[in-house]
């Protein structure tokens, strides 16, 4: 439908399918500038030249608008055109074309600072332009987001980022603001994010329109909740998916692999999972040819047998790429499937430093062409999915693009230019997986462990981790920063490579004390993240090669992933608070203590669920043996260690003793604790152990299911409500709800009070109970 306009603006309903959204529409100074409420707290701007028609269909975004025209006031005069909903109102200037994003009694939330700018490119023949929007913050604003950045800042303010997909660096084009607002970019061209104390724009290189959403959702939680209702929400993981994982670069033979796995058993070390990386497959010329053809794994079934039959799950590397001798690529190359760049690995020969007279022809597929991700699917079910492998390792999903032409940004994809689609490539290569497995199976659910990510790859079923860091202590210390604000995009499950990829620095690799001593701090850390793995390059990671039983580097690893495993009842429940209601695993501190401004920029600590606050240790203790932490104010915390308290709003200074770091507990917390297992489903939750950390109020909700299948979407799970009452000191255990499959009837919780040794035996039998303490 065309509009054409006389005056200095005109308002309309664009049809949709089912019914009118609340929208208005107005030329402003030749750009056309259509504002529309999908929620009361969801508005999507678009702008564009008023004399061209476009068509924009958006990768992330799933939602449509459900708002109907009369839940929004329109007022228009001379100068101005007001929208105004009941929780949100958006001004357009209709003599500048910028808008004001304020609440409906004039609190301004966001200003735009300028008309949107539209310059002229041509994108390998297309007339497009390349687009940019700025935005006037307040000075001591502090904004989070664009992905996950290797910088070490929490707050994104004074800086100049341009954003292209890379191996440590994944940019989802998403900010929120202290203020409680976010803002989403809709755009996968590179993209520049400037910001200086005069203005903060986006610049993306290609766009036929200025494309975003702003999203008012009061708080961090309440933004983070509008970012999934808009672009997807987060499947549940299976609960295997929370154990200890170990990987290297890489296990070269079959009975290597299952050997890993034989030997923690041996060792009654807890473990879930081992991950296979490249060349399974045989040499580079056979690169991710989904299939076992390289002889030292000659029989994959087996292979996978055996790690189930020690009740451990198999998680294998595939690529987003082909070599030219594969199946897949046979079959892609002559229906101009393959983009025509260079990516890893550039050589043939498996030698370094690469020898490029012998070229690999190694290409990457295009995935937004969908018939090409259903080949990618068809070989990746027979070859590999069918020998019963448990979950996705897809490495480089951003894709690698080595020898970089800015021509190569010329070729063309089933969507358009490759500089148009760039940066949603990880969006779309695993989202074609996810869907893929979802309609072959519901009795497994989808694990992809991926290197790469846009906004609303939340919605398939991934993980995602920092690429190949190097292993230093700088590097460790932004790895917490980097999956802060990750997370803050709405994306929840990250993790890095425990102890760094790379030992460059470290020529002695694991017998060098000082690495020795960054892998167990990188390890604590790694205890507190979504997904714990153990990985890297130039040597083994595995616990033996860290000393033996009775030697204080290994006990202190080994307890630390026995603190893991306790915490599974925690960390589960937790997940289906982020499936079910939309929250955060790892959480900055403004998430919860955004009323306390000493938290806003704090790079270095982070709330792991609802109750513990965890402190890395990120400087070697030649350099210092001690750490301060800072007590986000408002609430008083318990030292899980030792039970001692402390009141918020305090720095403390402590020992950094190699067997512990800084942990934290809240007053009010409920913290489950789970039975001593070797892996995740050896033991049932029959026998929970359920501490109090009384001084407040406090709730928790314990959360179970089948742990892996999609039952649970149709209503098979249970919730029991834990709630602690200081003034009465009673636990009141809720009215068991839901009921699935083999669910536990009659349980025993033991009920405990931090700081006591007492406990307390009740029987539950799902029928609400109050236990006096």
């Amino acid at each position: 439908m065309k509009h054409f306009l006389s005056c200095c603006f005109l308002l309309f309903a664009v049809p949709m399918l089912h019914a009118q959204p609340a929208e208005a529409t107005a030329d402003v100074n030749g750009q056309r500038i259509t504002i529309t409420f999908y929620t009361p707290t969801t508005v999507r701007i678009l702008k564009a030249p008023a004399d061209r028609t476009y068509e924009k269909q958006s990768l992330s975004v799933t939602a449509q608008p459900t708002l109907q025209p009369a839940a929004i006031t329109i007022r228009r005069t001379s100068g101005s055109l007001q929208l105004t909903g009941s929780q949100l109102r958006v001004a357009l200037n209709l003599h500048t074309g910028t808008l004001t994003f304020s609440t409906p009694h004039g609190k301004k939330l966001l200003l735009e600072k300028a008309a949107a700018g539209f310059n002229p490119f041509d994108d390998a023949g297309t007339k497009t332009f390349t687009v940019s929007q700025s935005f006037r913050l307040d000075k001591d604003e502090a904004l989070y987001g664009l992905g996950q950045l290797q910088n070490g800042k929490m707050s994104q303010r004074n800086q100049r980022k341009y954003m292209i997909q890379g191996n440590t660096e994944d940019f989802t084009n998403i900010v929120q603001s202290v203020k409680g607002y976010g803002l989403f970019w809709d755009n996968y061209s590179p993209t520049t994010f400037a910001d200086t104390p005069e203005e903060t724009s986006f610049t993306s290189e290609v766009g036929d329109c200025v494309d975003y959403y702003f999203m008012y959702g009061g708080s961090a939680d309440g933004v983070v909740a509008e970012i999934r209702a808009l672009t997807g929400d987060v499947p549940l993981f299976p609960l295997w998916a929370y154990g200890f994982f170990q990987s290297k670069e890489r296990y070269k033979t079959q009975w290597e692999t299952a050997g890993i796995v034989r030997r923690y058993r041996e060792l009654n070390v807890p473990l879930d999972g081992v991950i296979q990386d490249w060349q399974y497959w045989g040499d580079n010329y056979l690169w991710n040819a989904m299939e076992f053809l390289n002889p030292d794994f000659p029989r994959p079934k087996q292979l996978t047998d055996e790690i189930h039959g020690m009740n451990a799950r198999l998680l294998i590397s595939v690529w987003a790429s082909f070599g030219p001798m594969t199946k897949p690529y046979r079959e892609m190359q002559p229906q101009g499937m393959l983009l025509d760049f260079h990516t890893w690995p550039e050589s043939g020969l498996s030698a370094w430093p690469p020898r490029m007279d012998y070229p690999s022809g190694v290409r990457p597929y295009d995935p937004f062409n969908p018939e090409a991700r259903n080949i990618y699917w068809k070989y990746l079910n027979n070859g590999i999915f069918s020998t019963g492998v448990d979950g996705w390792w897809l490495d480089s999903t951003e894709p690698d693009h080595l020898s970089f032409k800015p021509e190569d940004l010329n070729l063309r994809t089933h969507l358009g230019s490759f500089r148009r689609m760039r940066n949603a490539y990880p969006l779309v290569s695993v989202g074609g997986v996810y869907d893929h497995q979802r309609q072959t199976t519901s009795d497994k659910r989808v694990f992809i462990l991926t290197r790469s990510a846009f906004a609303g790859q939340q919605r398939y079923g991934a993980n995602t981790w920092t690429g190949d860091v190097q292993a230093s202590w700088e590097v460790l210390a932004r790895q917490i920063p980097a999956g802060l604000n990750f997370s803050l995009c709405g994306i929840p499950h990250w993790n890095s490579d425990i102890g760094g990829f790379f030992l460059g620095q470290y020529p002695r690799r694991t017998a060098d004390p000082d690495y020795r001593e960054l892998f167990l701090r990188w390890l604590q850390f790694g205890t507190f993240c979504p997904m714990m793995r153990s990985h890297g390059a130039d040597a083994a990671r595995e616990i033996w090669e860290f000393g033996k039983k009775g030697e204080p580097l290994y006990d202190t690893i080994e307890s630390f992933i026995r603190l893991r495993y306790s915490l599974i009842p925690y960390i589960y429940s937790t997940s289906w608070e982020v499936s079910a209601h939309r929250s955060t695993f790892m959480r900055a501190l403004v998430m919860d203590f955004a009323a306390d401004k000493r938290v806003w920029d704090i790079n270095d600590q982070y709330m792991f669920g609802s109750s513990l606050l965890i402190c890395p240790v990120t400087r070697p203790s030649t350099e210092t043996t001690q750490r301060s932490v800072y007590l986000p104010k408002g609430t008083v915390w318990y030292d899980f260690w030792s039970n001692n308290t402390v009141k918020g709003g305090t720095t403390v200074v402590q020992q950094t003793r190699l067997d512990r770091i800084p942990l934290y507990v809240r007053q009010g917390a409920i913290l489950p604790i789970g039975p001593d297992v070797q892996y995740t489903g050896e033991k049932r939750w029959d026998k929970l152990r359920i501490r109090i950390y009384p001084g407040a109020d406090g709730t928790f909700t314990l959360y179970e299911d089948e742990f892996d299948n999609y039952n649970y979407e149709q209503g098979k799970c249970t919730e029991i409500a834990f709630a602690w009452n200081q003034s009465k000191r009673t636990l009141t255990i809720g009215a068991r709800k839901g009921s699935y499959n083999g669910m536990l009837v009659t349980r025993t919780f033991v009920i405990q009070q931090a700081g006591t040794d007492a406990t307390k035996e009740v029987t539950y039998n799902g029928e609400a109970l109050t236990v006096p303490l």
